[in-house]
């Protein structure tokens, strides 16, 4: 059974920095590209950043290019998403998701598994 558990949540000041982590299990993690999503209260799940299984690809929503940085350790079967120059419009529930495919993808049908989330909030 495929699980992913994201963690790495908080409080913190617009400015500041936040990593996230996203632990996967019940998968051969290695062949899985893997994204990160956000969902602000009353709004749709929205793509945040993804990377292809190998790691070599990854691909950014506009809002967070330059601001945001996706990895992932193929041994440690997780995949991280650092958070720099945090905004308040950045507050939302971030998660992590995961699909048997090779390359990053952005749309949010085209991945199978998901975690719960993890609250990210950005005070002002």
């Amino acid at each position: 059974q495929v699980q992913l558990v994201e963690s790495g949540g908080g409080l913190v000041q617009a400015g500041g920095s936040l990593g996230l982590s996203c632990a996967a299990s019940g998968l051969t993690f290695s062949n899985y590209r893997m994204g990160w999503f956000r969902q602000a209260p009353g709004k749709e799940r929205d793509f945040v950043a993804a990377i292809s299984w190998s790691g070599s690809i990854t691909t950014y929503a506009d809002s967070v290019k330059g601001r945001f940085t996706i990895t992932r350790d193929n041994a440690k079967n997780t995949v991280y998403l650092q958070m720099n120059s945090l905004r308040p419009e950045d507050t939302a529930v971030y998660y992590c998701a995961a699909d048997r495919s090779p390359l990053a993808a952005t749309i949010e049908a085209e991945y199978d598994y998901w975690g719960q989330g993890t609250q990210v909030i950005v005070s002002s």
